[in-house]
């Protein structure tokens, strides 16, 4: 198993026992909604891409709420099938899921039929980070390689705070996010 496969058992564990340790009444309160500094590089009329959490990953469903009743559309990653390219499609309905379907990797997306956009802003999902913007996600490569064809798109990678890492190992492949926000602290990486 190499450093990264290890890496990313070890830190799914940890954050695995992160979650189940939180009581729901603090769990809920989390991730209400974005920190301002966040929320600026967002401003009214422009486009969101988050990801529809699963279990154990910081949630994202304040924030998509939050965005869409403050005048910002918001989208979501799409697959066609399983090994295709990931595209952003919007999403009008974070309150009931009404216009999401299951996708190939077992996470929410939005319909065939919603529009494929291209978020100015993402939130990215990880299992590890720096404060330096380094990001250790799930081995699939979904988000770099969406982030390398897009250069001008803000990533943002939002997580528990003992998700924080001091080093991770970087290869060229790998993007770097431009800020990280865990339920105590933003980490924005100095230009």
């Amino acid at each position: 198993m190499d450093e990264k496969q290890k890496l990313r058992v070890e830190m799914r564990d940890l954050r695995r026992r992160h979650v189940a340790a939180l009581p729901d009444s603090t769990r809920a309160l989390l991730f209400l909604r974005p920190p301002r500094p966040l929320a600026d590089l967002a401003p009214e009329g422009s486009l969101v891409g988050l990801y529809h959490a699963n279990a154990n990953e910081a949630p994202t469903r304040g924030y998509a709420k939050w965005f869409y009743e403050n005048g910002r559309h918001i989208a979501l990653p799409r697959f066609t099938a399983r090994g295709d390219a990931m595209a952003f499609h919007r999403w009008h309905d974070p309150f009931e899921d009404s216009d999401l379907e299951q996708g190939p990797y077992g996470h929410l997306q939005p319909a065939a039929e919603a529009e494929a956009v291209v978020p100015g802003l993402v939130i990215v999902p990880l299992l590890a980070f720096t404060a330096e913007g380094g990001r250790l996600g799930q081995g699939g490569g979904h988000y770099d390689r969406w982030l390398a064809a897009h250069p001008d798109t803000l990533a943002v990678g939002i997580g528990w705070d003992d998700q924080r890492v001091d080093h991770l190992p970087i290869e060229d492949h790998d993007r770097t996010l431009n800020a990280v926000v865990t339920p105590t602290r933003l980490y924005e990486r100095e230009s």
